[in-house]
């Protein structure tokens, strides 16, 4: 007769069960981003100031989150994958969306070096991880199956919308398809039902297509959202190209978004950043972006809406102008793990561009330092 063994072992926020078969895994994972002291100009409606923690509490470059990711071997070279991810606040304890445990991440899904990686539930747009690779210079330099990330409360995170879908960066009630070949070629697509009587209303479905040329990458992307009913639609390209100790990155967005009687609206975006990484324990990093709107409506508290949202007035009237951020960044590597950073941008806004957080100043600086360490 045949002997099958099971073993369980506990080691770095890992659990592994093994047989003779098969071999699965659940690994404890997360990571705490605490940014203070932070300084906002023109933080209220009388243009004062605020030093705090975090921007609105939040961390400038990560959204700390704990989650639970795991494995099984189903033979074959087949596997089943699972993700649950949630997000809370370092400054007060709170969850980052009351209500909504797993509000990163809740997905299950199939992989294997043939057909690559299929995931079905809530998870991020893959526009957002497509575009993680130029957007700005903290994320990964090549494409890749696993999720990216763009930085979290400063004020050209912005940019990150136009990669977004009907309910946010992320999609609710979608199924994603990622591969990436042994050339180097990289595709994925994806589509977010709308749970609604009315197929298409709600409902999402994007297309990426990518390159991983070594010192160079490549990566575009197209968006079809359908929000209430009016359709959001947005394409962008960019890269990035390593030589030395030096990254380059850059990318444009477009958007067109339906507004009803008020027509469409139609923004053009664009980015440039670098990143020196000498050897050592430092980092540096720098960035530039433009995002410009035209026919824009405001939304109800009188503010250009973020793209793919869809809460814009019919009343309010209509924005012509942008707004240009410049950032910077120094980062000090304690370990593998664990950093500390100082970070600043400086945002000024043009034309008839609005925004919740200046409360009607037409310019903003943020400072901050801060660690962020993972487990």
């Amino acid at each position: 007769m045949k002997k099958t063994y099971m073993v369980l072992a506990a080691s770095a926020g890992t659990l592994i069960a093994g047989s003779a078969h098969a071999q699965s895994s659940v690994q404890l994972y997360g990571l705490v981003d605490l940014s203070a002291p932070s300084y906002q100009t023109h933080a209220d409606a009388k243009g004062d100031h605020v030093v705090g923690m975090g921007i609105g509490g939040e961390p400038w470059f990560s959204g700390s989150r704990w989650g639970l990711k795991g494995v099984e071997d189903i033979g074959n070279g087949s596997r089943i994958i699972f993700r649950l991810e949630s997000e809370y606040r370092m400054s007060d304890g709170q969850m980052e969306d009351p209500g909504q445990i797993f509000d990163r991440d809740a997905w299950v899904g199939y992989e294997d070096d043939t057909v690559g990686k299929i995931t079905a539930g809530f998870q991020n747009t893959i526009a957002r991880d497509a575009s993680t690779i130029y957007g700005d210079p903290y994320g990964s330099a090549a494409l890749t199956t696993e999720e990216g990330g763009w930085t979290n409360a400063n004020n050209f995170k912005q940019l990150i919308f136009y990669a977004g879908s009907a309910t946010g960066t992320r999609y609710n009630n979608s199924i994603a398809w990622k591969k990436l070949f042994s050339n180097g070629l990289f595709m994925s697509a994806g589509y977010a039902f709308g749970n609604t009587t009315t197929f298409p209303t709600g409902s999402n479905y994007q297309a990426a297509l990518g390159y991983n040329g070594g010192p160079f990458n490549l990566s575009a992307f197209y968006s079809h959202a359908d929000n209430a009913g009016f359709i959001n639609q947005s394409y962008s390209a960019g890269g990035n190209y390593t030589f030395s100790i030096v990254r380059v990155n850059a990318g444009y967005f477009h958007y067109t978004g339906d507004q009803g009687a008020l027509g469409q609206r139609h923004d053009n975006a664009w980015t440039v950043s670098l990143k020196l990484a000498p050897t050592g324990a430092f980092d540096y990093e720098v960035g530039y972006q433009q995002m410009h709107v035209k026919n824009a409506a405001y939304n109800s508290d009188g503010d250009v809406p973020n793209a793919n949202i869809g809460t814009f007035s019919m009343t309010n009237g209509i924005a012509n102008g942008y707004k240009e951020t410049l950032y910077a960044s120094v980062f000090y590597h304690l370990s593998k793990r664990t950093e500390v950073y100082i970070a600043g941008d400086y945002m000024k806004l043009h034309g008839g561009y609005t925004v919740a957080t200046t409360f009607g100043a037409t310019n903003q600086l943020e400072l901050t330092s801060g660690i962020r360490t993972r487990f």
